[in-house]
This record gives C-alpha cells, structure tokens and sequence, in this order.
C-alpha cells in the first residue's frame, strides 16, 4: 500500500497575516530577553575574569580565576556570607507567624478582608521608605523601641544598630515583618483550597484537632510551603536595600553587610567592577545549587491533594 502524500494546504492571505503577526509578538519578548537577560549576564561573566573598572579595557584586563581567589580569600567576604545566613533566621519564624495568622483569618468571617490587607501593606510598602521608618524604630537614642524597654523597665536598651550582634537582630525582626504579610496571603489561599470533606471525614473516624492539623493541613499546604520557602531563601541571598539605607557603611566592622552589600562596596565603591561581577556569578551558582537541592529533595515532603 502506498502511503498517501501530505501535501500542507495552502494558507489564505489572512492567515499568512496572521502568522506573521504571531512571529511579531513572539520576537519582541525573545529580543528583550536577548537584550536584557542574556546578554548582560554572558558580558558578566566574561568580566568577572578582568580587574575591570568601568573606565579601562576590558579585554586588555584578563586576569582569569584571580578575581575567584580574591573573593575567596577575603575575611570580608566570608562574614558578608555568614551574616546573610544568619539573617536566614527570620524565614522559619516568618513561615511559622504566618501559617498561625493564616489559621486565624481563616476562621474569621467579617474582618477577614481588612486584617488580611492590614498584614499585607508592608509587603507593597516602599522598601526604602519602611527602612528609613524601622531605623527610627531601632534608633539607640529616641527609638520607640528603647522608648519602651526604659518606660518599662527603666533601663537603656540596647544599640540596636550599632552593636555588632544586636543589628543582627534587628535585621532579622525588621525582614521577618516586611515578609510576613506575604506568607500569611499564601497561607490563606492554600488553607481555603483544602476541601472540608477531609476535615469532616477525620472527625468521624475520631481525630482530634492536632491529629487534623499535623495529618491534613500541613500535608496540604506543603506545596505553598515550599515556595514560602524557595522565594524567602532566593530573596534572602539578595538582600541589600535594608542595610544600605538602616546601617549606612554595612553596620560596625561590617557586622551588618550581606553578600549584595559586599557585592556593592567592592564594584561602586571600589571601582572594581570586574571584581563585582565575579562576585554576582558566585552568588549565582551558590542561589542555583541551593535551589536545585531544594527541588530535588521536595519529593520527601511535598504533597497534593490528587
């Protein structure tokens, strides 16, 4: 039996019209891309191999890995990456406040919408804005915070940012609750997408109300869990704005300074822009390794309701 040739009809003008209107709006996303993602990061790369500043040649400044020897020699460097992980604190403790404040607007039937856009503001407030806010808050001198601790306790509180463990501290209260409106939106929506029927089968098979929460409700929400947490660790890694603006110079003895900071000082305030650049492809792999365990291993503890 012969096979039957194929012959593709032919397109009306119209179609053709259409065909290459639909090439035209593919094309434009593509060359953005192209302009604004591609090439910047393969230029970034290729400068982080030459002590590049902005003003010399680039390519009469190669130096190859030296400015990844650089980096990972620097004491600067290793305290900005051990501050951002200790920062890191916040997203359990922001994770945990919001599934609690979740689980209570989720119950509430009339003040739902306004608490919920109460919790919310921060997250869509101005980050420099808030900053300068929460510097007044942290302020060692007329701060609301040691307004309180004295009128309380008629001591001093502590310097908030000018300590080296105590900016610490304020850092992490200060992001938590910038993020916390946040996960408590994603929270909601993952707790009202849980069917009752589950909730009501349990009850009768005599669970109690841990047993709902710890078998059904974590179980469920687990996929909202893990963005909360792929998001926070993405966004923890790249945090800058806060200390830029609340500690000025990356705090006492760069107590404060977090990889973007050091990232920042070395290529805007040092002119060393290739020096940055090697920096930002560091910070890059480290965020992809991270992520890519994370995802490997959500197989263990995520789950669906199919």
């Amino acid at each position: 039996m012969q096979n039957a040739i194929k012959v593709k009809p032919k397109l009306s003008e119209m179609a053709r019209r259409e065909e290459r209107w639909a090439w035209l709006f593919i094309a434009a996303p593509f060359v953005g891309f192209l302009c604004f993602m591609a090439y910047p990061i393969v230029f970034a790369v290729f400068a982080s191999f030459s002590r590049w500043t902005g003003m010399n040649s680039l390519t009469g400044n190669l130096v190859g890995l030296a400015n990844y020897a650089d980096i990972l020699t620097d004491p600067k460097f290793w305290k900005s990456m051990v501050t951002t992980i200790i920062y890191m604190i916040g997203i359990p403790i922001g994770m945990f406040l919001g599934l609690v404040i979740a689980m209570a607007l989720n119950r509430m039937k009339y003040t739902k919408r306004f608490f919920t856009t109460v919790y919310y503001v921060p997250v869509v407030s101005s980050l420099v804005a808030v900053s300068i806010l929460w510097a007044w808050v942290f302020n060692y001198d007329y701060g609301l915070f040691n307004t309180v601790i004295k009128a309380l306790t008629g001591t001093h509180g502590p310097n908030w940012l000018g300590d080296e463990v105590w900016v610490k501290v304020a850092m992490i209260i200060f992001m938590t609750w910038k993020g916390l409106g946040g996960s408590i939106i994603l929270y909601l929506a993952g707790l009202q997408n849980i069917p009752r029927d589950y909730y009501e089968a349990a009850k009768i098979d005599g669970a109690n109300g841990w047993q709902l929460f710890r078998h059904i409700t974590i179980p469920l929400i687990s996929p909202v869990t893990f963005y909360i947490l792929i998001t926070s660790l993405i966004g923890g890694f790249q945090v800058f704005v806060e200390v830029q603006v609340m500690t000025g110079n990356g705090g006492t003895n760069y107590s404060a300074a977090t990889i973007v900071y050091y990232l920042y000082d070395k290529a805007f305030g040092n002119n060393q822009l290739g020096y940055g650049c090697a920096v930002a492809v560091l910070l890059a792999v480290i965020i992809f390794i991270i992520t890519a365990l994370n995802f490997k291993g959500q197989d263990k503890w995520v789950n669906t309701m199919d």
